[in-house]
């Protein structure tokens, strides 16, 4: 098992910025992708950001150019700088690790971390 402790959030103005965190810790082997989801209101969780196990990250296209993921492999901890946020940013945000296990995609989930963007 793996289990996921995130920290940051809050209630930021639109153009602020955030850091997220999140610090993983059990069969942490195991975890070959590490990312950040978000849930709006009434909304799916969707992807905002992830890093592979090379290093290879992916952008939501909202997010691309203000958002940056890191991961500190020493600390098994992952984190998400968020800059120029806007109103649309607000939401739910959770931490994710993926196993690439063998019966298929195993994922961990943080228990969500408040992000509210004011106008």
């Amino acid at each position: 098992q793996v289990q996921l402790v995130e920290s940051g959030g809050g209630l930021v103005q639109a153009g602020g910025s955030l850091r997220l965190s999140c610090t993983a810790t059990g069969s942490i082997s195991r975890i070959n992708t590490m990312a950040w989801y978000r849930q709006a209101p009434g909304k799916q969780r969707d992807l905002v950001a992830q890093v592979t196990n090379s290093g290879t990250t992916n952008y939501a296209d909202s997010v691309k150019g203000r958002f940056t993921i890191s991961r500190d492999n020493a600390k098994n901890t992952w984190s998400l700088a968020m800059n120029s946020l806007k109103p649309e940013d607000t939401g739910v945000y959770y931490c994710n690790a993926r196993w690439a296990a063998i019966i298929g995609p195993i994922d961990y989930w943080g228990q969500g971390t408040q992000v509210t963007v004011s106008s």
